[in-house]
């Protein structure tokens, strides 16, 4: 390697991981559920606060092993946030400009983190327009287009390097139940999929992969009928997930089972997780939640033992404006009361008392 920034950018990136303790898998006491074992991953323990931080580690490797970043070379990305947090992050530690191209609905927790970290926002009235304007921006400033949703899949060493796969399995193994049925997340990229299908597969594990969805986003609908020209207006509501329209890396071969969420379930389900275990987190964990919920009374009802893993996406501080926010919910005219009321009698009876599924 000829550039010696980029060695010492290397460097600063490998410091920077082996100065940081891998995250925590939080088992959650559901008293109704004492067969089946449920898990988060919690992400939000990253130093930037969310699951984004691995990929955002993973997409600055590959672009500087890649040759496209240099000393004097502006990054730019696309993002609801919190890939841009983290990349912001990144380029701070190494001295490079970053410009974050996001949808003007972004929480203004995170907007106020990317710029803490040095980082600026270009907003997008539509969602949809905000990989062609950063794009523009990449050309326009001769920098350099990260591109989350084309690369996201491709830079995480899905073999294991400590991947988030790796992690989980490792960190199960001496629980009751150390090889999971489920492991659960949403899809915004699809690289958290990707890896933990890839991951899988690799180690021969019985563990199926279920990604759960947003009411507007475009992977459930994708995922069934393989259509990809399909696309949406707007975002799909929760941060971090659902995208209007298919990203490259989202691999639905190698996932086993798709759930839709209604984006009312997914909040409810965030302030019954906080009940739960003390903690807040973003609504994408609330989508997982879900799915969670949903998984785990087929098993009840077909009498299986076993655990169910969820990813722990983000941190609730991150959405105090919104999520937790009355009267916001009240603007937007999210009602959560009733999927509360659900979720609390699943915990306490065990029985998912629901007309129709998720699915």
């Amino acid at each position: 390697m000829s550039d010696p920034w980029v060695r010492e950018a290397l460097a600063k990136i490998n410091a920077d991981f082996t100065r940081s303790a891998d995250t925590h898998l939080v088992p959650v006491l559901w008293p109704a559920c004492s067969q089946v074992k449920l898990y988060i991953k919690d992400e939000s323990t990253h130093v930037t606060g969310s699951l984004k931080h691995r990929l955002a580690r993973s997409l600055f490797l590959y672009a500087l092993c890649n040759g496209w970043i240099t000393s004097d070379t502006p990054i730019i990305e696309a993002s609801s946030g919190s890939t841009a947090v983290s990349e912001a992050y990144y380029a701070q530690l190494l001295g490079l400009r970053f410009i974050a191209v996001m949808s003007r609905t972004t929480s203004p927790e995170k907007i106020r983190r990317i710029t803490r970290y040095g980082g600026e926002c270009v907003l997008v009235d539509d969602p949809s327009q905000d990989q062609t304007r950063a794009r523009e921006l990449a050309r326009e400033l001769h920098g350099h287009f990260m591109d989350q949703f084309t690369f996201a899949e491709r830079a995480t060493d899905w073999r294991g390097n400590n991947n988030i796969a790796e992690s989980i399995f490792k960190q199960l193994e001496n629980e009751p139940y150390p090889i999971p049925d489920w492991i659960i997340c949403g899809a915004g990229t699809g690289g958290t999929a990707a890896t933990l299908g890839r991951y899988i597969r690799l180690r021969s594990y019985e563990t199926q992969v279920c990604v759960v969805d947003p009411e507007r986003s475009v992977y459930y609908d994708y995922y069934h009928k393989r259509d990809a020209g399909r696309c949406l207006q707007g975002g799909s509501g929760i941060e971090g997930i659902g995208r209007p329209q298919v990203a490259p890396s989202f691999l639905p071969n190698i996932i086993d089972r798709m759930i839709r969420v209604p984006n009312e379930a997914s909040i409810a389900a965030i302030h019954v997780l906080e009940e739960l275990v003390g903690k807040r987190y973003g609504a994408s964990t609330g989508t997982n939640v879900i799915g969670a919920c949903q998984l785990i009374a087929e098993m009840l009802k077909a009498n299986k033992s076993g655990s169910v893993v969820i990813i722990g996406c983000d941190s609730g501080e991150l959405y105090r404006d919104t999520y937790y926010n009355q009267q916001w919910r009240q603007e937007n005219n999210i009602e959560i009361e009733q999927h509360c009321h659900q979720l609390q009698r699943f915990i306490a009876r065990g029985r998912w008392e629901r007309e129709e599924p998720y699915g």
